[in-house]
């Protein structure tokens, strides 16, 4: 018996999303970029109250506070850069700054910070949160650290 059967069409993936922006490198501007991730996050389908958008606020709160302190060059700003791949659920964060010649330990190298010290432990954060991270320099004038955190 012959049967005319419709051809099954594949799903279309879901878009890759992404959200950039520039901010100053400063304090201010760190704390601002947690307040914009938190929202985009929220936008895109993971609530403030989420464990996934804690997660990624505080990783990106940890990279944007460092793009202020130590990759801060006075009139030049920051760059956050959220790119979600929905195929797989990922996150990545990319923290741009003007001190490509400030860069921080690579993976798996961190040096544990001292008991009496009051900083120094944002990276080893980054590491423990994020499934993999590290820095790139694409140019002469500008580094970006980054990491990757699935969503769940």
């Amino acid at each position: 018996m012959n049967a005319d059967i419709a051809p099954t069409k594949a799903p279309h993936p879901a878009p890759t999303r992404h959200f950039t922006l520039r901010l100053s490198a400063t304090p201010r501007g760190a704390r601002l970029a947690r307040h914009l991730a938190a929202e985009q996050l929220h936008t895109w389908g993971w609530p403030y109250d989420s464990k996934a958008n804690h997660i990624a606020t505080l990783l990106v709160s940890e990279l944007a506070t460092n793009a202020a302190v130590h990759g801060r060059v006075k009139g030049r700003d920051f760059r956050l850069r959220l790119t979600f791949h929905p195929e797989d659920a990922t996150l990545r964060i990319e923290l741009t700054d003007a001190r490509p010649d400030h860069r921080p330990p690579t993976p798996g190298t961190l040096p544990p910070p001292s008991p009496d010290d009051d900083s120094g432990r944002g990276l080893l954060l980054v590491e423990t949160l994020s499934t993999h991270w590290g820095t790139t320099c694409g140019d002469p004038y500008t580094k970006t650290v980054w990491c990757e955190v699935v969503l769940v």
